[in-house]
């Protein structure tokens, strides 16, 4: 199962959400967005987590934990497969 991690410091890394998540159970990968320009973090963050029963717990036991000074967001992760149509106004003419 894919994690997002939301609202993280710019100093938390890799390796601290990886102390964080390891009690929970193994990890597959663990990547924090970085800006490309300036290489700081973004303020999120993503952890893949081969079983979903410890995913599960993983996100009921750290949502709302406090690292690094702020208090963290842990959702399941949007596959991002489906979006949505904008939809278009157009003026009637008459």
């Amino acid at each position: 199962m894919n994690i997002y991690i939301g609202n993280l410091s710019i100093s938390t890394t890799e390796e601290a959400l990886k102390t964080l998540f390891t009690p929970f159970g193994d990890i597959d990968s663990i990547k924090v967005i970085k800006d490309r320009f300036t290489g700081k973090s973004k303020g999120f963050g993503f952890i893949e987590m081969p079983s979903n029963s410890e995913a599960d717990q993983a996100i009921k036991a750290l949502n709302g934990n406090r690292i690094d000074g702020n208090h963290i967001k842990v959702r399941p992760a949007d596959s991002g497969g489906k979006k949505r149509k904008k939809r278009t106004f157009r003026r009637k003419s008459y």
